[in-house]
């Protein structure tokens, strides 16, 4: 009974001896190769990045998301080829992934609207709606564009206030860049009393039009004076002018000022609202 007692536990002894030495060939063959892996995946990492910076700087992508895009790039390929490595190791990565599955979750549900922000910019930085110095209108503002951030846009407003924008409505949102196209029409509507000449109208108003050299007088640019409502008191003439887009709003002005004071000049009348009252006795 004794030598049966000790041949098990030699034999024990004999398995167990064994099954650490298989153990230790294993984990020491998986280190190697995870080793390896590790170098060869920082390799292709670097090269990937340094492809992806090229592509970037060549698409000329704004200095501040390509900063961003870069580490986001980096970080989530060294962290995939860093759970491949654990795996290789032999330690189960699945409840690694469904942790980070659920943190990600959890934050992007709390950061819905700034998340939506940061994916407007990066639209913006990409696509390029408008540019720092462009004047743009959006969400009931208008102004010129002193920064765009990842998450805001920053205006100064004519009247020198300083308006940020949120990126996410800036890209899902319709707005109007004034500053896309060399040249923009002036629309002034001019209103004269009944009974005024229309060729004496056009006349004094084209006097105005040839005396001003910002006004674009080329072919696909002749200014035109249409009548284009004849109503309650008075007649609308609509004086259209091109101009170069920096000279708008001046020659807007400056020609609503000078058509009444030419009208004045000219004797042409312009009209105050009118209402006819008839009195009917019994």
């Amino acid at each position: 009974m004794e030598l049966d007692l000790n041949n098990w536990s030699e034999t024990l002894s004999n398995v167990a001896l064994s099954d650490l030495t298989k153990y230790a060939t294993t984990f020491c063959k998986n280190v190697i190769v995870a080793i390896i892996v590790y170098m060869i995946g920082r390799f292709i990492v670097k090269k990937l990045c340094a492809l992806f910076q090229t592509i970037l700087r060549k698409k000329g992508v704004d200095d501040s998301l390509y900063t961003f895009l870069d580490s986001l790039v980096s970080i989530t390929l060294n962290f995939l080829l860093i759970i491949v490595v654990i795996g290789i190791l032999g330690v189960e990565t699945s409840s690694f992934m469904a942790l980070f599955a659920s943190a990600g979750v959890a934050i992007g549900l709390a950061l819905s609207g700034t998340l939506q922000n940061f994916a407007g910019g990066v639209m913006v930085l990409l696509f390029k709606p408008y540019k720092v110095g462009d004047v743009i209108e959006a969400q009931g503002y208008i102004g010129g564009v002193t920064q765009i951030q990842i998450f805001n846009t920053i205006l100064c407003t004519p009247d020198n206030q300083t308006v940020i924008i949120p990126n996410g409505s800036l890209a899902t949102g319709s707005l109007k860049n004034y500053s896309t196209q060399q040249f923009r029409r002036v629309d002034i509507p001019v209103e004269v009393a009944y009974g005024s000449q229309p060729d004496t109208v056009r006349e004094a108003l084209n006097e105005l039009i040839n005396a001003d050299t910002r006004i674009l007088k080329d072919a696909g640019h002749e200014p035109t004076i249409p009548m284009t409502t004849m109503g309650s008191s008075s007649i609308t003439f609509e004086l259209r002018l091109w101009v170069e887009s920096a000279n708008y709003f001046a020659v807007k002005f400056d020609m609503t000022e000078n058509v009444y004071k030419h009208f004045r000049a000219k004797g042409i009348e312009i009209p105050f609202q009118q209402l006819d009252v008839h009195m009917r006795s019994k």
